[in-house]
């Protein structure tokens, strides 16, 4: 590293700890949405891999999710494989799983997160529904951050999944089609998604530049804060989620008001 990168290095970190030192707390997100997007392009400027932009992404996470215990988030949710990504091609696909895989592991051996997993277990391998299973079982006691690992994750599927939930309750009930009908409102939707018991996203993230949602969140973030970021995610740096949360802060939500 030269001394221009020293200079700049030091200079990022000052102002940093600067936005941090007038981050108000109170005003903080307590449930932020990630979108990490950008491994591939990251990987193809580095001139490396595919697989190497996937390990750097995830080798991200725990530094990510340190920075939001630091600033009292309380629920995180990550995107980490759409249902949409299984089209790719299988040489991308399988490493991939594995990436994933051992991220969950590693989130469920730290002992500071309860590991929840949203998306649709069926499309995954059964290895993998196993990995998620043990991981929410090894963390259920956490008093910590909530981190959701959206994994063969969509929202259509989930308000899908969530209709065909309600569907199946009522049947089980004995209530009829017209009760149920009579009934169904958006509580009782909201009460069959995967994240049923949690508050919906104050903040939604994205890397590499990307100005969409992609089908993320679609029910829960009728009403969320977007950031978009033009760093690709393994490149994401403390002073681009201070800068996030100052944002946010700077925001008066009105919910329609």
């Amino acid at each position: 590293m030269n001394l221009r990168d020293k200079l700049r290095g030091l200079l990022v970190r000052l102002y940093a700890r600067r936005v941090e030192g007038h981050l108000d707390h109170a005003q903080v997100p307590k449930h932020i949405g990630v979108i990490m997007d950008g491994n591939r392009r990251w990987a193809k400027a580095a001139g490396s891999t595919t697989v190497h932009g996937h390990r750097a992404g995830a080798e991200k996470i725990e530094e990510f999710l340190g920075w939001c215990t630091e600033t009292d988030v309380e629920v995180v949710t990550l995107w980490l494989l759409s249902t949409d990504n299984f089209d790719r091609p299988q040489e991308e696909l399988v490493p991939l799983l594995g990436i994933i895989e051992d991220v969950v592991r590693t989130l469920a051996a730290d002992g500071r997160w309860r590991v929840h997993h949203v998306g649709t277990p069926d499309l995954l391998p059964a290895g993998m529904q196993t990995v998620l299973k043990e991981a929410e079982e090894a963390t259920a006691h956490v008093d910590g951050i909530v981190v959701n690992v959206a994994i063969g994750y969509g929202g259509r599927q989930e308000i899908a999944d969530a209709v065909r939930s309600m569907l199946l309750d009522a049947q089980d009930k004995g209530t009829s089609l017209e009760e149920l009908a009579e009934a169904v409102d958006t509580d009782m939707i909201g009460r069959h998604l995967y994240t049923s018991d949690q508050p919906d996203p104050d903040l939604v993230i994205r890397t590499s530049g990307e100005q969409r949602l992609s089908g993320f969140m679609l029910w829960q973030t009728a009403h969320s804060e977007y950031y978009f970021c033009d760093v690709f995610w393994p490149a994401f740096r403390k002073v681009d989620f201070l800068r996030a949360m100052r944002d946010y802060a700077a925001r008066h939500r009105r919910y329609g008001g």
